[in-house]
Protein backbone atom coordinates (compact mmCIF):
# COMPACT_ATOMS: atom_id res chain seq x y z
CA UNK A 1 0.00 0.00 0.00
CA UNK A 2 2.94 2.42 0.18
CA UNK A 3 2.50 3.85 -3.55
CA UNK A 4 -1.48 4.79 -2.60
CA UNK A 5 -0.07 5.80 0.73
CA UNK A 6 2.58 8.39 -0.62
CA UNK A 7 -0.14 9.26 -3.52
CA UNK A 8 -1.99 10.79 -0.81
CA UNK A 9 0.23 12.93 1.47
CA UNK A 10 2.36 13.74 -1.33
CA UNK A 11 -0.78 15.44 -3.24
CA UNK A 12 -1.13 18.94 -3.10
CA UNK A 13 -4.36 18.91 -3.47
CA UNK A 14 -4.79 16.55 -0.96
CA UNK A 15 -2.63 18.38 1.95
CA UNK A 16 -4.11 21.51 1.03
CA UNK A 17 -7.76 20.09 2.21
CA UNK A 18 -5.82 18.51 5.22
CA UNK A 19 -6.92 14.84 4.20
CA UNK A 20 -5.37 12.16 6.42
CA UNK A 21 -4.95 8.33 5.40
CA UNK A 22 -6.19 6.12 8.24
CA UNK A 23 -6.05 3.09 6.63
CA UNK A 24 -5.17 1.82 2.98
CA UNK A 25 -6.23 -1.62 1.50
CA UNK A 26 -7.71 -3.26 -1.55
CA UNK A 27 -10.81 -4.43 -0.08
CA UNK A 28 -11.17 -1.15 2.05
CA UNK A 29 -9.77 2.65 2.65
CA UNK A 30 -10.30 5.23 5.26
CA UNK A 31 -9.82 8.56 4.82
CA UNK A 32 -10.24 11.15 7.81
CA UNK A 33 -10.91 15.64 7.67
CA UNK A 34 -10.25 17.53 10.43
CA UNK A 35 -12.45 20.78 10.46
CA UNK A 36 -11.03 23.78 8.88
CA UNK A 37 -13.20 26.81 8.70
CA UNK A 38 -11.33 27.50 4.73
CA UNK A 39 -13.38 24.39 3.61
CA UNK A 40 -16.81 25.36 4.46
CA UNK A 41 -19.54 27.76 3.55
CA UNK A 42 -20.50 30.86 5.76
CA UNK A 43 -21.55 29.41 8.82
CA UNK A 44 -18.92 26.69 8.90
CA UNK A 45 -20.69 24.12 6.59
CA UNK A 46 -18.49 21.87 4.78
CA UNK A 47 -18.42 22.71 1.09
CA UNK A 48 -19.85 19.97 -1.03
CA UNK A 49 -16.66 20.15 -3.46
CA UNK A 50 -15.08 19.10 -0.49
CA UNK A 51 -17.12 16.37 0.08
CA UNK A 52 -17.10 15.15 -3.37
CA UNK A 53 -13.22 15.24 -3.45
CA UNK A 54 -12.81 12.88 -0.58
CA UNK A 55 -15.38 10.76 -2.80
CA UNK A 56 -13.19 11.05 -5.00
CA UNK A 57 -9.97 9.99 -3.00
CA UNK A 58 -11.00 7.43 -1.20
CA UNK A 59 -12.93 5.48 -4.14
CA UNK A 60 -9.14 6.23 -6.20
CA UNK A 61 -6.83 4.92 -3.59
CA UNK A 62 -8.75 1.66 -3.45
CA UNK A 63 -9.03 1.52 -7.14
CA UNK A 64 -5.21 1.80 -7.10
CA UNK A 65 -4.81 -0.88 -4.33
CA UNK A 66 -6.62 -2.75 -5.90
CA UNK A 67 -5.04 -2.84 -9.23
CA UNK A 68 -1.53 -2.17 -8.49
CA UNK A 69 1.12 0.40 -9.74
CA UNK A 70 1.48 -1.42 -13.10
CA UNK A 71 -2.19 -0.23 -13.42
CA UNK A 72 -0.99 3.47 -14.00
CA UNK A 73 -2.17 6.15 -14.98
CA UNK A 74 -5.88 6.08 -13.32
CA UNK A 75 -8.50 8.61 -13.26
CA UNK A 76 -12.16 8.16 -12.12
CA UNK A 77 -14.90 7.39 -14.98
CA UNK A 78 -17.93 8.12 -12.93
CA UNK A 79 -18.69 9.32 -9.96
CA UNK A 80 -22.13 10.04 -8.19
CA UNK A 81 -22.68 11.71 -4.38
CA UNK A 82 -25.89 11.95 -2.76
CA UNK A 83 -25.69 14.78 0.01
CA UNK A 84 -27.65 13.47 3.16
CA UNK A 85 -27.09 16.02 5.66
CA UNK A 86 -24.25 18.67 6.62
CA UNK A 87 -21.30 18.56 8.45
CA UNK A 88 -20.94 21.63 10.14
CA UNK A 89 -18.01 22.35 12.14
CA UNK A 90 -16.50 19.21 12.74
CA UNK A 91 -14.33 16.77 11.02
CA UNK A 92 -15.54 14.13 8.53
CA UNK A 93 -14.51 10.03 7.45
CA UNK A 94 -14.64 8.47 4.62
CA UNK A 95 -14.94 4.46 4.29
CA UNK A 96 -14.82 3.42 1.12
CA UNK A 97 -15.72 -0.20 0.51
CA UNK A 98 -14.67 -2.15 -2.87
CA UNK A 99 -17.73 -3.05 -4.29
CA UNK A 100 -16.57 -5.59 -7.78
CA UNK A 101 -12.77 -5.19 -9.30
CA UNK A 102 -12.11 -6.00 -12.91
CA UNK A 103 -8.94 -6.20 -15.09
CA UNK A 104 -8.89 -2.03 -15.80
CA UNK A 105 -12.23 -1.16 -13.35
CA UNK A 106 -13.15 -1.14 -9.85
CA UNK A 107 -16.12 -0.28 -8.25
CA UNK A 108 -16.27 1.29 -4.80
CA UNK A 109 -18.80 2.37 -2.53
CA UNK A 110 -18.29 5.87 -0.31
CA UNK A 111 -19.92 7.04 3.21
CA UNK A 112 -18.77 9.94 4.37
CA UNK A 113 -19.98 10.44 8.20
CA UNK A 114 -19.23 12.97 10.62
CA UNK A 115 -17.40 12.57 13.75
CA UNK A 116 -20.51 12.26 15.90
CA UNK A 117 -21.49 9.14 13.35
CA UNK A 118 -24.18 11.14 11.35
CA UNK A 119 -24.27 10.09 7.42
CA UNK A 120 -23.34 13.04 5.19
CA UNK A 121 -22.90 11.73 1.61
CA UNK A 122 -22.72 8.44 -0.03
CA UNK A 123 -20.76 8.14 -2.87
CA UNK A 124 -20.56 5.09 -5.51
CA UNK A 125 -16.99 5.50 -7.47
CA UNK A 126 -16.05 3.52 -10.80
CA UNK A 127 -12.24 3.83 -11.14
CA UNK A 128 -10.04 2.91 -14.51
CA UNK A 129 -6.76 1.84 -14.55
CA UNK A 130 -4.91 2.67 -18.49
CA UNK A 131 -2.29 0.73 -18.20
CA UNK A 132 -0.30 2.64 -19.88
CA UNK A 133 -2.79 3.29 -22.48
CA UNK A 134 -2.28 6.23 -24.72
CA UNK A 135 -4.00 9.01 -23.28
CA UNK A 136 -7.80 9.51 -25.09
CA UNK A 137 -8.95 12.07 -27.83
CA UNK A 138 -10.96 14.84 -26.54
CA UNK A 139 -13.27 17.08 -28.10
CA UNK A 140 -13.71 20.78 -27.65
CA UNK A 141 -15.48 22.16 -24.80
CA UNK A 142 -18.81 23.63 -26.54
CA UNK A 143 -18.33 27.05 -24.48
CA UNK A 144 -20.65 29.93 -24.49
CA UNK A 145 -21.25 32.89 -26.29
CA UNK A 146 -18.39 34.89 -23.90
CA UNK A 147 -20.46 36.66 -22.25
CA UNK A 148 -18.94 38.27 -19.07
CA UNK A 149 -21.83 39.70 -16.12
CA UNK A 150 -20.82 37.72 -12.66
CA UNK A 151 -24.34 39.47 -11.60
CA UNK A 152 -25.37 40.99 -8.35
CA UNK A 153 -23.63 37.19 -6.63
CA UNK A 154 -20.73 36.36 -8.07
CA UNK A 155 -18.06 38.57 -6.47
CA UNK A 156 -19.36 37.92 -2.75
CA UNK A 157 -19.65 33.98 -3.90
CA UNK A 158 -15.65 34.55 -4.56
CA UNK A 159 -15.27 35.40 -0.75
CA UNK A 160 -16.95 32.22 0.48
CA UNK A 161 -13.59 29.98 2.43
CA UNK A 162 -13.28 27.31 0.28
CA UNK A 163 -14.20 29.37 -2.91
CA UNK A 164 -11.24 31.76 -1.49
CA UNK A 165 -8.90 28.75 -1.02
CA UNK A 166 -9.12 27.57 -4.33
CA UNK A 167 -9.01 31.21 -5.90
CA UNK A 168 -12.56 30.29 -7.66
CA UNK A 169 -13.46 33.45 -10.50
CA UNK A 170 -16.76 34.08 -11.45
CA UNK A 171 -17.03 35.24 -14.89
CA UNK A 172 -20.64 34.89 -15.55
CA UNK A 173 -23.09 34.20 -13.63
CA UNK A 174 -26.89 35.49 -15.33
CA UNK A 175 -30.04 34.29 -17.06
CA UNK A 176 -29.29 30.33 -16.39
CA UNK A 177 -25.74 30.54 -17.15
CA UNK A 178 -22.55 30.19 -15.59
CA UNK A 179 -18.74 29.86 -16.16
CA UNK A 180 -16.42 29.87 -13.53
CA UNK A 181 -12.73 29.61 -13.33
CA UNK A 182 -10.15 27.49 -11.30
CA UNK A 183 -6.58 29.03 -11.65
CA UNK A 184 -3.99 26.49 -12.08
CA UNK A 185 -1.58 26.32 -8.79
CA UNK A 186 0.09 23.20 -8.64
CA UNK A 187 1.52 23.49 -5.15
CA UNK A 188 -2.31 23.49 -4.06
CA UNK A 189 -4.26 21.58 -6.66
CA UNK A 190 -2.04 19.14 -8.65
CA UNK A 191 -3.02 15.39 -7.99
CA UNK A 192 0.66 14.60 -7.55
CA UNK A 193 3.86 16.37 -8.14
CA UNK A 194 4.18 17.15 -11.71
CA UNK A 195 0.56 15.86 -12.86
CA UNK A 196 -2.63 18.03 -13.71
CA UNK A 197 -5.13 19.09 -11.40
CA UNK A 198 -6.78 16.63 -9.00
CA UNK A 199 -10.34 15.53 -9.56
CA UNK A 200 -11.38 16.39 -6.43
CA UNK A 201 -10.49 19.96 -7.37
CA UNK A 202 -12.53 19.29 -10.63
CA UNK A 203 -15.21 18.28 -8.71
CA UNK A 204 -15.88 21.36 -6.34
CA UNK A 205 -15.39 23.26 -9.76
CA UNK A 206 -18.10 21.32 -11.13
CA UNK A 207 -20.33 21.73 -7.99
CA UNK A 208 -20.00 25.91 -7.85
CA UNK A 209 -20.49 25.97 -11.56
CA UNK A 210 -24.05 23.66 -11.50
CA UNK A 211 -24.83 25.54 -8.33
CA UNK A 212 -24.18 29.20 -9.65
CA UNK A 213 -26.23 28.59 -13.03
CA UNK A 214 -29.31 27.70 -10.85
CA UNK A 215 -28.47 31.04 -8.52
CA UNK A 216 -28.53 32.85 -12.19
CA UNK A 217 -32.04 31.58 -12.52
CA UNK A 218 -33.24 33.03 -9.00
CA UNK A 219 -31.01 35.61 -8.38
CA UNK A 220 -30.56 36.81 -4.83
CA UNK A 221 -33.03 36.78 -2.23
CA UNK A 222 -33.97 35.47 1.08
CA UNK A 223 -33.20 31.25 0.14
CA UNK A 224 -31.51 28.07 1.74
CA UNK A 225 -29.99 26.44 -1.11
CA UNK A 226 -27.95 22.99 -0.71
CA UNK A 227 -27.13 20.77 -3.42
CA UNK A 228 -29.09 17.19 -3.00
CA UNK A 229 -26.66 15.31 -5.60
CA UNK A 230 -23.75 15.59 -8.83
CA UNK A 231 -22.61 13.44 -11.02
CA UNK A 232 -19.71 13.36 -13.10
CA UNK A 233 -17.27 11.73 -15.62
CA UNK A 234 -13.71 12.06 -15.84
CA UNK A 235 -13.00 11.72 -19.82
CA UNK A 236 -9.27 11.69 -19.05
CA UNK A 237 -6.87 13.03 -16.57
CA UNK A 238 -7.28 16.78 -15.64
CA UNK A 239 -4.43 19.16 -17.35
CA UNK A 240 -2.14 20.92 -15.78
CA UNK A 241 -3.60 24.40 -16.52
CA UNK A 242 -5.99 26.61 -15.30
CA UNK A 243 -9.58 25.34 -15.96
CA UNK A 244 -12.93 27.11 -17.09
CA UNK A 245 -16.26 25.36 -16.47
CA UNK A 246 -19.40 26.24 -18.00
CA UNK A 247 -22.87 25.84 -16.37
CA UNK A 248 -26.72 25.60 -17.69
CA UNK A 249 -29.54 25.42 -16.17
CA UNK A 250 -31.65 23.08 -18.38
CA UNK A 251 -34.54 22.50 -16.24
CA UNK A 252 -36.55 23.62 -13.07
CA UNK A 253 -39.30 22.46 -11.15
CA UNK A 254 -40.18 24.75 -8.81
CA UNK A 255 -37.22 24.56 -5.93
CA UNK A 256 -35.16 21.75 -7.87
CA UNK A 257 -32.92 22.90 -10.46
CA UNK A 258 -30.91 20.47 -13.17
CA UNK A 259 -27.99 21.98 -14.36
CA UNK A 260 -24.99 20.61 -16.73
CA UNK A 261 -21.98 21.24 -16.71
CA UNK A 262 -18.31 21.16 -18.77
CA UNK A 263 -14.91 21.51 -17.66
CA UNK A 264 -11.96 21.90 -20.08
CA UNK A 265 -8.48 23.68 -19.73
CA UNK A 266 -8.31 27.41 -20.54
CA UNK A 267 -6.03 26.91 -22.98
CA UNK A 268 -6.53 23.65 -25.09
CA UNK A 269 -10.64 23.97 -24.54
CA UNK A 270 -10.39 20.25 -24.00
CA UNK A 271 -13.26 18.75 -22.39
CA UNK A 272 -11.60 16.44 -19.40
CA UNK A 273 -14.83 16.33 -17.21
CA UNK A 274 -18.52 17.12 -17.72
CA UNK A 275 -21.63 16.33 -15.51
CA UNK A 276 -25.14 17.64 -13.99
CA UNK A 277 -25.56 18.88 -10.70
CA UNK A 278 -29.29 18.60 -9.02
CA UNK A 279 -29.30 22.02 -6.86
CA UNK A 280 -32.12 23.00 -4.19
CA UNK A 281 -33.42 26.77 -3.75
CA UNK A 282 -36.29 26.94 -1.71
CA UNK A 283 -37.35 30.34 -0.25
Amino acid sequence: MDFVRRWIDDSPYARTLGVEASSLAPERALLRLPFAAANSNPGGVLHGGVAASLVALAGQAVARATLGAEAAPFHTWGLQVAYLAAAREQAIEAEAVRLREGKELVFVAVAIRGEDGRAIAQGLVTARGRFGAAPAALAEAAGDDGAADPGPMGRHIERIPFMARLGIRIEHMTAGRSRIVLPWRGDALADAAGAGAAEGAVLALLDTTGAMAAWAVTGPGPYKASTPSLQAQFLAPPPAEDLVAFGRCVQRDESAFWSDVEVCGAKSRRTCARGTVLYRIVA
